[in-house]
Parts: structure tokens; sequence; C-alpha cells
């Protein structure tokens, strides 16, 4: 089992100064670990009759996609 938050590289003042923007591109190159995250999103929800899901924005396509 990964440990997915070490997969998540910080990119400290991005877009702007203050901010610290999370680049999960590492993540999503790593097969058996986007399996594992997306098996984490889907547990606490796999029993609630979801249908559908919104991938917001522009890595939630790819995840919500996934989902």
């Amino acid at each position: 089992m990964a440990d997915l938050k070490s997969l998540i590289r910080n990119v400290p003042d991005f877009p702007k100064e203050g901010i610290g923007f999370k680049d999960i591109t590492t993540l999503l190159k790593d097969g058996p670990a986007l399996r594992q995250a997306v098996q984490q999103m889907y547990e606490p929800f796999k029993d609630d009759g979801v249908q559908k899901i919104a991938g917001i924005e522009s890595r939630g396509f790819i995840l919500g996609g996934a989902m």
C-alpha cells in the first residue's frame, strides 16, 4: 500500500506567493497508487447508492471518470 501523500508534490508560492499548489500528477502517473486513491475515495460511499459523480476542475475529470 503506497503512502499517497508522498506522491503529491507541493509547489510553494504557485500560482502566487503564499499559496501552496498540490500537484497530483505524480500520483496519477503511478497506476497502483491511482487505483488505491480511487478505491479509498469509493469505499465510504459504496453502499449509498450513488449514481452520479461530478468531476469538477481538470484533475476532477480524471478522478471522477475513474470512480
